[in-house]
């Protein structure tokens, strides 16, 4: 165990890693009250690994914060790998490091991709999720992929143009499918770190088009940003998992996750989700969505937000969330949330 401070929270970070049977490492770490309400969070991408600021989110005296690098991304190793590497995996891996820590039930909060991701999760682990807190949701359809790297290059055709340019892409139906074959291991190295480079750009451009402090905050302007080559290299293992994940639509989709959806709600697991009025990136029909098929789920849209949890008016929201659906419990009796005998 390794105990790290990080710049983005006064919390420390308790972290682990947890080995699979078939060779990846998954980094975990714990912030928080050791005896507080345990809540599982779910990052975003997919690929992007987790962000410590997330902790601020929580009353960090009353929740024990479990933060997970999925497969591949962050700390974990290898990085940027996509052997062995598929939303089923990623629910094992929930389940092993829930059961490793000794939380017989514990809750989920899941932005964008990491949202889809809570929702399978407690769609096939009911038993194992106290709750699930959504921010941005991300349902996984050829539609939202479409519209990221189609509809939204009028959010930015600059930056979509050099990242087309990059993918040596002549028709826009195939850009997605494109960048993927450029990132696939084995591929001409030089060729993926501008790929790499080009994607970001674009990814920040987008989130910058609604909201540009936000995205300055959460991704760092790219005008300004000094590449390292291991940052560079860091780059290419993301967005190489992230067109892993949506050339399969995350092996998922959209029908299926709202079919998981309405199954944990139908175990009893109660969900609830924010949603930015100004999001680039999911769109927020996707809140009616998910409404139209869990009628019993908490559902919030807050229109003057983007995507980004630090956006101030979203931030509010979810941590408000979170405390609805949790913090109660403390004071009912959480010996459903503590850890098993």
């Amino acid at each position: 165990m390794t105990t790290r401070h990080s710049r983005h929270s006064p919390a420390a970070l308790e972290a682990h890693t947890l080995r699979t049977r078939d060779g990846h490492r998954v980094w975990y770490a714990l912030a928080g009250a050791r005896d507080g309400v345990p809540v599982a969070v779910l990052h975003g991408g997919p690929g992007s690994g987790s962000q410590p600021g997330v902790l601020r989110l929580f009353d960090l005296r009353r929740f024990r914060v479990v933060l997970i690098d999925q497969r591949g991304t962050g700390a974990s190793t290898p990085h940027g790998s996509v052997r062995h590497n598929r939303t089923d995996y990623l629910i094992a891996d929930l389940e092993a490091i829930r059961a490793r820590l000794g939380f017989a039930r514990w809750g989920v909060l899941g932005g964008s991709w990491g949202a889809a991701l809570a929702l399978a999760y407690a769609g096939q682990c009911p038993q194992s999720v106290a709750g699930v807190v959504l921010r941005g949701l991300f349902l996984t359809s050829a539609r939202e992929v479409r519209g990221l790297f189609i509809a939204s290059r009028k959010r930015s055709p600059r930056a979509w143009s050099r990242l087309r340019v990059t993918a040596r892409c002549a028709q826009p139906a195939t850009l997605a499918a494109r960048c993927g074959a450029t990132l696939q291991c084995g591929a001409n190295a030089a060729r993926q770190r501008a790929l790499a480079l080009a994607w970001r750009g674009y990814e920040n451009a987008v989130l910058a088009s609604v909201s540009p402090r936000g995205a300055a905050q959460r991704r760092g302007d790219p005008r300004n940003t000094h590449d390292s080559a291991r940052r560079t290299r860091k780059l290419v293992g993301k967005y190489r998992i992230q067109a892993h994940y949506l050339a399969h639509r995350c092996w998922l989709g959209e029908t299926r996750l709202l079919s998981l959806a309405r199954r944990a709600s139908a175990a009893g697991v109660p969900i609830a989700a924010v949603h930015g009025g100004r999001d680039p990136v999911c769109p927020r029909g996707n809140l009616r969505r998910l409404a139209r098929a869990v009628p019993s789920a908490r559902v919030e849209l807050v229109s003057a937000a983007g995507h980004l949890s630090s956006d101030p008016a979203l931030h509010a929201r979810v941590a408000h969330a979170l405390a609805a659906m949790f913090i109660p419990t403390v004071d009912e009796g959480r010996s459903s949330l503590r850890r098993a005998a």
